[in-house]
Order: C-alpha cells, then sequence, then structure tokens
C-alpha cells in the first residue's frame, strides 16, 4: 500500500469532458422547465362592459357614455361603475395594446386631469368633435386626453394611441 492519499489523474480533456456534462444538464433544465410553463399568452382579460353599463344607466345621476360597439381588434379590460356620487369608467385596450380610458363624474376637470393625466399636464387647445368642443392635454409621459364639461358632468377620454385615435374613439360614445 501506498502511504500517499488516494488522487484522481488531472488533465484538460478530464475537465473538459466534466463541463460539457453540466452544460448539457443545465440545457436539459431550461428546456424542461419551458415546455412546462403555462404562462398565459396575453394576462390581460377582456370584460363585457354592455351588462354593467345597461345596469349603471338605470341607477346613474347622469348620461353614462361608452361606445356602442368598439373597433375590431379593441378590447375592453375595466369597467367600473359607483352610484354615490356617480362615477363611470371604461378601460380598453387599441388593437395594437395602446390604453383609452373614458372617465365619467361630477368633478372638476382639473381635479379628473390631475387623477387621470397627471398632475403637470399641459393644457392644449380645443378640438370640435361632433359640434361639441373638447380640450386637449398631454403630459410628459405621452399621454393625451380629451375633456368636456356638459351640465355638471365632466368626460375625460385619455390614452397612449394620440389624438386621433382618441377624437375616433369619442366619436363613438353614445
Amino acid at each position: 500500500m501506498s502511504e500517499q492519499a488516494g488522487r484522481y489523474q488531472r488533465s484538460a480533456a478530464g475537465m473538459v469532458g466534466a463541463m460539457l456534462v453540466l452544460v448539457a444538464v443545465v440545457f436539459g433544465f431550461v428546456v424542461l422547465r419551458d415546455l412546462n410553463r403555462n404562462d398565459p399568452q396575453n394576462p390581460v382579460k377582456p370584460v363585457d362592459y354592455q351588462e354593467t353599463l345597461k345596469l349603471a344607466r338605470g341607477q346613474a345621476e347622469f348620461p353614462l357614455l361608452a361606445p356602442a360597439s368598439l373597433p375590431k381588434g379593441w378590447r375592453a379590460t375595466s369597467v367600473r361603475f359607483v352610484p354615490q356620487p356617480t362615477r363611470w369608467h371604461l378601460g380598453v385596450l387599441t388593437n395594437k395594446d395602446e390604453y383609452v380610458g373614458l372617465e365619467q363624474s361630477q368633478t372638476s376637470v382639473g381635479d379628473m386631469v390631475e387623477t387621470y393625466v397627471d398632475q403637470a399636464a399641459v393644457r392644449g387647445g380645443t378640438v370640435q368633435i361632433v359640434g361639441e368642443s373638447w380640450r386637449t392635454w398631454t403630459d410628459a409621459g405621452g399621454d393625451t386626453a380629451l375633456t368636456r364639461v356638459q351640465k355638471g358632468v365632466t368626460t375625460l377620454v385619455v390614452g397612449t394611441p394620440g389624438r386621433d385615435v382618441l377624437v375616433d374613439y369619442v366619436k363613438s360614445l353614445r
């Protein structure tokens, strides 16, 4: 018997072989993990806003606005109605996954813009939509908003797709 402790033979080929085995094990783990993943393609679930709108219109203190139908590829993602004080919200995503939000309440334009656009939103000019004047607003983050006040009710439409898309959306409101 040798008095030296047992040792294995070290070689560059042995180290490369061990690294190849380790890389194969890690690669196999990544592939298996990817195959067993059940993440949804798009976590945003569409909602049916028509039923909530129908019920809300029967309880609201003022006429609630919403599109009769959404353009192809658009989907409603959030809807809320608060009866007292009356507040209405409808959030949608465009066919390019850009957000458009509709808010209505008996709150001042300033408070609505601060809440839903930005505290430092820049007031722009007016735009005529179906014979009514709407004020434009923008913020540093790229949001655009349109507001109007009619019979004490502030309506705000805000989103990221740009003013032309928001104007078309406002034209669809009934």
